[in-house]
């Protein structure tokens, strides 16, 4: 079951034209990402420290924009996570401003791998990180 993340769109996250400019998506996402490391327990500060030697870098991301945000917008972001390797996974998101009507206003995907800090070679997920992905 895919984790949800509510948030409002600021004016912060918008171009000249009012719409939520492209890069804020990836932005967003990755706030919903973190929201659901910290909602299983995971500790964000030592996640993103590589204090266990490992670190998780975006490898690959895509998104399709379907409609536009504007500031004010409400929104729910949903986090699915999907195991493609030992070492990576992959996350899904969809972004939709809550109605009336409820609408699909983006889907991204991002694609981590699990590292080595010092080496830069990979490695399995942590226990913590996998145990969060395999329950995706």
């Amino acid at each position: 079951m895919p984790f949800i993340h509510a948030r409002t769109i600021r004016l912060a996250d918008t171009d000249a034209a009012g719409v939520v400019y492209f890069p804020r998506t990836l932005s967003i996402c990755h706030e919903a990402y973190e929201a659901a490391l910290l909602a299983a327990g995971i500790d964000l500060k030592a996640y993103f420290a590589a204090s266990d030697g490992l670190t998780v870098p975006i490898v690959r991301s895509e998104a399709d924009y379907l409609r536009p945000l504007f500031a004010g917008d409400r929104i729910e972001i949903s986090v699915s996570p999907t195991r493609i390797s030992e070492h990576g996974f992959a996350l899904a998101f969809e972004i939709a401003r809550i109605g009336p009507p409820r609408k699909t206003a983006a889907r991204v995907r991002t694609e981590h791998v699990c590292i080595s800090a010092n080496t830069r070679e990979r490695c399995p997920l942590s226990p913590l990180l996998a145990g969060w992905v395999d329950r995706g």
